[in-house]
């Protein structure tokens, strides 16, 4: 257990998100140290604001640098997330779309009826296995509720945030500089590495030199210390998860705001829509082996009902990690590290957990350097990677479209050999959630419901079985009952634009 941090200097290149998540997160957990930390960050380089959308563990991350919504919230025009909606990944009419959730207690409540009526219809028998009715979540989201837990109601429910991305950075970066993290701002020209290849110091266009024991890596897609300089290898997904370009736009926001992100398949790919209080963030995601940046233009702009001549934000994503994210005397944080398409929002959940266990790794280090768990640490995210490459993966695989060359090839390719065994389990229609246990999946973001919901949301059952006796009587669900359930207990939660009026003036 270290007693004492193995460097005195921190030197973090790169700002945006990333950085400053980064700066801040190092200043409290080490500020009973003495550490010096510095960001370096260009102002001829832009941030890259693909997200805006995030899961629900960025809400523990906050919890620990001690900022409450109160504070952050208004100042980056952020709503509240109840989960996502997916619409035309399946050409089935029953299952035009599905909501992915975040979890709440109450639906412990009917989570067996769930589960029951999944294995029922495997079985071909015509009950209701579409995941919706049975949570919260979706019913919040439909009548754009907000998902804080109500005064008096004792019941826990996950929720994450839509933010502005370049808010929150400006927001991050007067926080760091308040816990004495310095700034400076200049492009990196050179990085000098030691005789044993760790990186002794950067230097910058205007001929200034700064060293440090340890780097953070915040560069994007650029990786300039862990990908350029340290040349660590590169795992690409871009075999699996064919979308590689994106193209944004900013649209007026509605009359009430949505609590919840949209994800609408087009021809080529899919258009998210994520709602702040003062405006939507949209964004196409597409494969350019599909389909052109002029192409994807025009489809995006017809699928918005924006006229001829609007301009659209252009990007290019590299799909995979580098195959260490600590390596040396540098960690990589954000897309310096790796990224997989925004489709379920984990871009900051990387970002979080990457520097909250690269903080433990060092508490809770053996040894004086500081390293005896890099190795661990390293072997956890990749983990990390891959069980959310096959989550996303399985997006695709589990499409039923026929309309276009884009989307049989989504689902063309021979997955991992963990993510076939779970198709087949549930395509034999026996237990996914077992499988994913015995697989040693990681849970952390996308529980079993969570995979059963894409399955069972997409209509991935069966057409061809018929039942070979009446379904029992004790096994018949009143799904009334649940419905009103549901609804009965959406009515405790305020409306959205409500609760974030309350947070803009408290």
């Amino acid at each position: 257990m270290q007693t004492s941090l193995p460097f005195k200097k921190i030197v973090i290149i790169g700002g945006g998100t990333a950085g400053w998540m980064s700066a801040c997160y190092l200043a409290k957990m080490w500020q009973r140290y003495d550490v010096d930390i510095k960001i370096i960050e260009s102002d001829a380089i832009g941030t890259i604001g693909v997200g805006e959308g995030t899961t629900p563990s960025i809400k523990g991350f906050f919890e620990q640098l001690g900022i409450t919504a109160k504070e952050w919230m208004p100042a980056c025009n952020a709503t509240y997330k109840t989960g996502i909606r997916f619409v035309n990944w399946s050409s089935d009419p029953n299952y035009e779309s599905y909501f992915h959730p975040f979890y709440s207690q109450l639906d412990e409540y009917f989570q067996h009826e769930f589960f029951q009526n999944i294995q029922l219809k495997h079985r071909g028998f015509d009950v209701h296995a579409h995941p919706d009715q049975y949570l919260l979540a979706s019913e919040l989201a439909k009548q754009r509720k907000a998902p804080i837990e109500p005064e008096h109601y004792p019941f826990d429910m996950a929720y994450a945030y839509h933010f502005d991305a370049t808010l929150l950075a400006q927001f991050l970066k007067k926080k760091a500089l308040q816990w004495n993290v310095t700034h400076q701002v200049a492009t990196i020209s050179q990085v000098n590495q030691k005789a044993d290849g760790c990186i002794a110091s950067v230097a910058t266009e205007a001929g200034e030199e700064f060293e440090a024991d340890f780097f953070v890596d915040c560069s994007g897609f650029r990786s300039l210390l862990l990908g350029k300089t340290l040349k660590v290898p590169y795992n690409s997904f871009a075999d699996s998860l064919l979308n590689d370009s994106a193209v944004t736009i900013v649209t007026d926001r509605e009359e009430t705001t949505p609590s919840m992100t949209l994800s609408t398949a087009l021809s080529s790919g899919w258009a998210w829509r994520i709602p702040l209080t003062n405006r939507f963030g949209n964004g196409y995601v597409f494969s350019s082996r599909f389909q052109s940046p002029e192409e994807a233009e025009d489809e995006f702009r017809q699928h918005l009902g924006l006229p001829q001549g609007t301009q659209f934000n252009h990007l290019k994503m590299r799909v995979g990690h580098f195959e260490k994210g600590w390596d040396k005397n540098v960690l990589a944080v954000g897309l310096s590290q790796g990224f997989i398409e925004p489709l379920e929002a984990t871009a900051l959940h990387f970002t979080t957990q990457s520097i909250v266990d690269f903080v433990s790794a060092i508490d809770h280090s053996e040894e004086q350097d500081g390293y005896s768990n890099q190795t661990a640490y390293n072997n956890k995210l990749s983990d990390r990677f891959s069980c959310v490459r096959d989550y996303i993966e399985l997006h695709y695989l589990a499409n039923s479209r026929n309309d276009t060359a884009y989307w049989k090839a989504a689902r063309s390719h021979i997955p991992s050999r963990r993510l076939q065994r779970i198709l087949t389990t549930w395509h034999q229609g026996k237990s996914v959630p077992r499988v994913l246990e015995e697989e040693s999946v990681s849970l952390q973001l996308f529980g079993h419901e969570s995979w059963l919901c894409l399955l069972a949301g997409k209509g991935v059952f069966p057409s061809s079985v018929q039942p070979s006796e009446a379904l029992p009587a004790p096994m018949r669900i009143n799904m009334q009952k649940i419905k009103h359930f549901v609804e009965t207990s959406a009515k405790h939660y305020p409306p959205h634009d409500t609760a974030l009026a309350e947070l803009k003036n408290s």
